[in-house]
């Protein structure tokens, strides 16, 4: 007597189920498209550590989401997430507040035209129909007929270097309601160190903080991030810094959140001003934190 075949199992649609760390109703198919999802349905530890980090994020940037006025929620809210990358984040968003939704648009800026396509043709396979992926730099960003003149939230996650920074400008620039900033690998204010030798305290103990190579690239990433927080609130922002996650999984960890107010500090922009003058910095005030005319 020949032996009946068991049938194969169905395949689990439930991402929960293939692991409580994965959100509820969270794209199945999409968690593969974007290989945190092995192909047999499977979660390995790497996936696991980026999958909390990009959660984390999306737990900040769904409550700005929520706080954003009826009346942009009505006209449809518009995020634009730079140096968007393979836009893990972006689809993210999208799959877990944008599409039931069915109004509002996500644009992933990015200037690798090979991650720009694959991007466009996984929105295509999922029917994100409201995202669109621009291959230009952030800097160019800003002046991009393809971007409407108002965009309400922004993001910028592990952007490098003076990416942030032109993040920011394009957030101050769109009249931005909220900008949530990872910053990434900051060179710029540690190479001025280094050519100024902060002419200020160059005969001070303080020295000390830049003798050496490795602590010049730390005390010159503490320092961007201090002007960023600084010249955010001159700019009308409320801005909080707090940890994305714990620094097992990443030492590139601040995370800089700021809500717009309309409410200019100028003892913000002083402090900024004197801190630039202080460290032998001024030649980056004009080109990464010009300040407002209310605030300077």
């Amino acid at each position: 007597m020949s032996k009946q075949k068991k049938p194969n199992p169905a395949p689990v649609t439930d991402a929960a189920a293939i692991a409580p760390e994965i959100a509820p109703g969270q794209s199945i198919e999409l968690l593969k498209a974007l290989h945190i999802l092995t192909r047999d349905g499977k979660l390995n530890q790497d996936s696991r550590r980026k999958l909390k980090q990009v959660y984390h994020l999306f737990n900040f940037i769904e409550k700005l989401l929520k706080e954003l006025p009826p009346s942009l929620e009505e006209k449809g809210v518009t995020l634009a997430d730079h140096g968007a990358g393979k836009s893990y984040l972006g689809f993210i968003i999208y799959d877990l507040f944008f599409k039931a939704l069915n109004q509002g648009w996500i644009y992933g800026i990015e200037s690798r035209a090979e991650l720009v396509l694959k991007s466009q043709e996984l929105a295509a396979t999922l029917g994100f129909e409201r995202m669109a992926f621009l291959n230009v730099s952030v800097a160019e960003s800003t002046h991009s007929q393809q971007l409407p003149e108002q965009i309400d939230v922004v993001t910028a996650l592990h952007a490098c270097d003076t990416a942030t920074d032109d993040a920011i400008a394009f957030g101050l620039a769109k009249r931005a309601r909220a900008m949530v900033l990872v910053p990434c690998c900051q060179a710029e204010v540690a190479a001025c160190l280094r050519q100024n030798k902060a002419l200020q305290l160059s005969r001070t103990p303080l020295a000390e903080l830049w003798r050496h190579p490795i602590h010049t690239r730390e005390i010159g990433s503490q320092i961007t991030n201090v002007l960023r927080c600084l010249y955010l609130e001159a700019s009308g922002y409320q801005v909080t810094v707090t940890e994305l996650v714990g620094w097992e999984h990443s030492m590139k960890n601040e995370l800089i959140v700021a809500k717009y107010t309309g409410q200019k500090k100028r003892s913000a922009a002083e402090r900024l001003t004197s801190l630039m003058a202080e460290f032998g910095i001024t030649d980056l005030q004009a080109t990464r934190f010009p300040l407002p005319a209310a605030a300077a």
